[in-house]
């Protein structure tokens, strides 16, 4: 870690103070392990700082969030397996001074059902736009709430190195091997963190958008270059696209030109239904693209698809 001057604006004595309650977040340890709903909304808060979403002290409880807490939920729900529910870590983080739990009209919430907004302190989101703030806060979480094989999963989500590693993580093959399982998810994880709010939330190919706060998107992080062939994260590898536009994608049934339009394989089958519903209606239609062209397909991708999955000419 840096030096005091890696800081800005004088704020070491702040910085300190809050990552000492980051080191002491109240979890529930009834099942044996941290309970990791608190921390992984935490490590989604940094994120959001880091990509700029967060420059005022009201952050609503919305789909958006849920869809990034969920993908990060993909990292422990192997030992979690009933599905988590946003709403208990939003409204429970209030204990531990970095928000506030605020109802719809802006008054002090009784209840996780009734919590619509986190009013953050003040002080807290100043070192939340601290790059240096948010690197030892990430791996003091993550150290702190995850064993060893998550710790590897978040890294890779992350994109950091695993803090301390051990030589528990080499011991055995087995451990190994979970560990590699961990990192793939971690990737992945990661991937659909990109590529879904690139596309915001919305589905490529019809333009359909949904969040709710329970699920999170409705749209897939699909890979245009199979991932079992490329082994390919890489965000310009992926288009955010709806369930049946997903599965229309990977049947070959659709694909794209170098200039984003839709070809569709029209004599390999049949459909019917609305209009907006119809495959063969989007024909030389342009897909939408992100508004960051870094996030754009890459023709590369979009070569491979159209010569090993596309089923028409």
């Amino acid at each position: 870690m840096g030096g005091e001057g890696d800081y800005s604006g004088g704020i070491v004595d702040i910085a300190a103070y809050w990552l000492k309650q980051l080191a002491k977040v109240k979890v529930d340890r009834a099942s044996g392990d941290p309970a990791p709903h608190k921390p992984l909304l935490l490590l989604v808060v940094l994120d959001l700082a880091e990509a700029g979403l967060l420059e005022t002290e009201m952050l609503p409880l919305s789909g958006e969030l849920a869809f990034r807490f969920l993908a990060y939920w993909t990292v422990v729900a192997a030992r979690r397996k009933q599905r988590p529910d946003l709403r208990l870590p939003f409204h429970h983080l209030k204990t531990s001074g970095f928000w506030a739990a605020l109802t719809q009209d802006g008054q002090p919430s009784p209840s996780n059902r009734l919590t619509a907004y986190a009013k953050l302190d003040s002080s807290f989101l100043k070192c939340l736009h601290e790059e240096k703030f948010r690197d030892q806060a990430r791996r003091l979480i993550v150290t702190n709430y995850f064993n060893g094989e998550e710790r590897a999963g978040l890294c890779a989500l992350l994109d950091i190195p695993v803090p301390g590693e051990t030589q528990m993580l080499r011991e055995t093959a087995a451990i190994e091997a979970a560990a590699a399982v961990a990192v793939a998810q971690g990737r992945e994880a990661r991937f659909r963190l990109t590529v879904i709010p690139a596309y915001n939330y919305t589905c490529a190919l019809t333009g359909y958008r949904l969040v709710t706060v329970d699920s999170g998107s409705i749209v897939d992080a699909a890979h245009i270059h199979r991932f079992a062939d490329s082994r390919n994260n890489d965000p310009r590898n992926g288009l955010a696209l709806c369930k049946n536009a997903h599965w229309l994608f990977d049947t070959g049934l659709w694909t794209l030109d170098d200039d984003y339009r839709v070809r569709v394989a029209a004599t390999k089958f049949s459909e019917s239904g609305a209009e907006g519903l119809r495959l063969k209606t989007l024909e030389g239609q342009k897909i939408r693209l992100p508004a960051a062209s870094q996030y754009w397909p890459d023709p590369v991708h979009m070569a491979w698809h159209r010569n090993n999955r596309f089923r028409g000419c």
